[in-house]
């Protein structure tokens, strides 16, 4: 899955496995992980490589993101580009195609998505549009909100995939470690309730889980790192309701996930401009 950021590829991603396996955002650049969701039916088995967003990086996370990019599109069967047909097609679109689509030596599908929000005498144009880009076997247009073309997309991938055996276990619906889904999580639900420049400077790493089955208890404690005090003071609220509103809506994703009750202990800490230390990016795992 590649596309330039907040076209919703890891929206589509989720409506293609049939559950939530990359978190989302209106942000964009939410994602920063290549994540894999796995979708496996009568005979075959897709897993999606969710990428982050292809930009023009204007600090080393994103040259970083970049690279994940450029390593994801490099090693896969069929690359699935991703364009948003509200906004329309545009140069980073064809940045994108350049990129990633046409040095592809597999099938190459383009997905128009957010189609629901496109008015009717534009979808047309925005597909022809698209379909310009590339050399695309197939151009399929789909909502990843609504589900429209949803299965006639899944349709097109399996037809495309190569013979082979399965990568994974049937019913396995993601490759990430639980203890990531567990930051990612936290770092979403931050992402809803800020806005401007913080959700670019927030970071989560898990600090520890403590799980208690005889109980049905899991303890778990997160690290939200900022680049300043002035996000620290907004991610924080007054009198800390902004963390408690992120703690709540993460506990109410993260108790199904993990089949227990779970008490979750945030806190924020300031890591000035890591989005431009090599070693800050490391030790966050990007």
């Amino acid at each position: 899955m590649v596309g330039r950021p907040n076209v919703g590829k890891s929206s589509l991603v989720n409506a293609l496995v049939g559950e939530k396996v990359a978190i989302v955002s209106d942000k964009p650049q939410t994602t920063r992980f290549a994540t894999r969701g796995i979708l496996s039916g009568e005979g075959f088995q897709i897993a999606f490589t969710d990428t982050p967003g292809f930009h023009k990086p204007r600090t080393l996370l994103g040259e970083r993101l970049n690279a994940r990019v450029d390593d994801a599109a490099g090693d896969v069967d069929v690359v699935l580009m991703v364009i948003d047909a509200a906004s329309g097609v545009g140069r980073g679109d064809g940045h994108v195609a350049v990129r990633h689509v046409g040095p592809h030596g597999g099938p190459k599908i383009c997905a128009v998505n957010k189609v629901d929000l496109a008015r009717h005498e534009r979808l047309v144009p925005q597909l022809a549009a698209a379909a310009a880009l590339a050399e695309f076997d197939h151009v399929v247009p789909v909502s990843a909100k609504t589900g429209r073309g949803v299965s006639e997309l899944r349709e097109v991938l399996v037809a495309s995939l190569p013979e082979g055996e399965p990568l994974y276990p049937p019913g396995q619906a993601t490759d990430q470690p639980v203890e990531l889904r567990i930051a990612e999580i936290v770092r979403e639900k931050a992402l809803a309730v800020t806005r401007d420049e913080v959700p670019h400077s927030v970071a989560v790493v898990l600090d520890e889980v403590d799980r208690d089955d005889q109980r049905g208890v899991t303890r778990i404690g997160c690290v939200v790192y900022v680049e300043r005090d002035s996000q620290k003071g907004i991610l924080v609220g007054k009198g800390g309701r902004t963390l408690k509103e992120i703690g709540s809506r993460a506990r109410e994703e993260l108790e199904p996930l993990l089949g227990s009750k779970v008490f979750l202990d945030l806190r924020v800490k300031v890591q000035r401009e890591w989005q431009r230390d090599p070693s800050a990016l490391t030790r966050l795992g990007l």
